[in-house]
């Protein structure tokens, strides 16, 4: 009796891990090793940036530190999955308008594409954009080259989308 349980609980916890391991798919955009110098000496750690979404319509950007890189990693994908902003995408898997995102000193300009172009964008933008669904965009990073305020300015810019209801809205328009 108590081994059928036993089986029973594997199972379900197996089911968790495939349904949460399917639900988002998970890429590493850098791993850094910073170095704190103390009395003692010096002590390594790791820093992880890391994106999560599941392409299709769901992103988010995670960061964080541990001793080893595996940890830095884990950590960073919780972060990720804590601070992830749904976007809506077109028919055509396109953002419905052209949009600029700011976080420090980066500026990322998006505009929609049409289909078949592809996602034109360089570093942590092209992965956030892959990651979160969007097929055709173009983008452009201006100002600073900093991989984690790219990757969060572009997080800023696919938050900055509207669709026609809450424009009207904010308009205060009849329709």
């Amino acid at each position: 009796m108590s081994t059928d349980l036993k089986q029973l609980n594997k199972i379900k916890k197996n089911k968790k891990r495939i349904e949460n391991a399917s639900e988002y798919e998970e890429r590493l955009i850098k791993i850094s090793r910073v170095s704190k110098v103390t009395k003692g000496g010096k002590k390594i750690s790791f820093r992880a940036i890391a994106v999560v979404g599941n392409k299709n319509g769901k992103v988010g950007v995670g960061v964080a530190k541990a001793d080893d890189v595996i940890d830095a990693f884990k950590k960073a994908k919780t972060d990720a999955k804590k601070n992830l902003i749904k976007i809506q995408l077109t028919k055509s898997l396109t953002i419905a308008h052209d949009v600029t995102g700011n976080f420090g000193a980066c500026k990322i300009i998006m505009r929609p594409s049409i289909e078949g172009s592809g996602v034109i964008a360089g570093g942590a933008v092209r992965t956030v954009l892959e990651v979160a669904g969007v097929k055709n965009v173009i983008a452009k990073q201006l100002g600073s080259n900093n991989i984690l305020n790219n990757a969060r300015a572009s997080i800023l810019a696919l938050d900055n989308l509207t669709n026609k209801s809450e424009t009207i809205k904010n308009r205060d328009l009849i329709v």
